[in-house]
Parts: structure tokens; C-alpha cells; sequence
């Protein structure tokens, strides 16, 4: 799921923490995001921000989970507004 609004770009994640390396899978459930962090106190929500900040190059400011903080069904939010940057996303997630 990728939807424009107001406030930037929603991106639905499925996560998967505890992972050998961190990268972003595109298949037919969706786009799936591997993270090497454990799902503990947080780690992993933050490694996710930190992994999509430096991914899309963009600050981490930038990257707010607004849904899902606790489960590996993810709603993100990407505060981009311009078109290079938002062009760059897409064709980084390959949609």
C-alpha cells in the first residue's frame, strides 16, 4: 500500500525483525522489510526508522510509524513532499 497525503507518503510494512541483513522485499502480499534488529523495547522500530532514513535519504525526522508499534503489520509515514524524492521512493520500492 502506498498512499499520498497531506501530511507525506503511508506506506504499509510487513516487518521482520531478527533478520540476517537489512533490506526492503517487494512481493505479491506487499512490501516487507527485513530488519537485523530484535523486537525488544523498541530496537526494532527505531533500527526500521534509522534502515528506511538512510534507505530513501532522508532524515530520520522525516519516518514515523503511525501504526503498528507493537506488531510487525506496519503503517509508515514518509514526510516527502517533493516529486524527485518521492519519484526516488517508488522506484526504490519498485512500485
Amino acid at each position: 500500500m502506498l498512499k499520498h497525503t497531506n501530511d507525506g507518503i503511508l506506506i504499509g510494512l510487513k516487518i521482520r525483525p531478527n533478520s540476517a541483513k537489512n533490506e526492503i522485499i517487494k512481493s505479491d502480499d506487499g512490501i516487507k522489510v527485513k530488519i537485523t534488529a530484535q523486537p525488544v523495547d523498541g530496537k526494532a522500530n527505531k533500527a526500521l526508522i534509522e534502515f528506511l532514513s538512510k534507505e530513501f535519504k532522508i532524515p530520520k525526522t522525516s519516518v514515523e510509524i503511525v501504526k503498528g508499534l507493537t506488531g510487525k503489520d506496519k503503517t509508515v509515514i514518509l514526510k516527502v513532499f517533493d516529486e524527485n524524492k518521492i519519484k526516488f521512493i517508488k522506484d526504490k520500492l519498485q512500485i
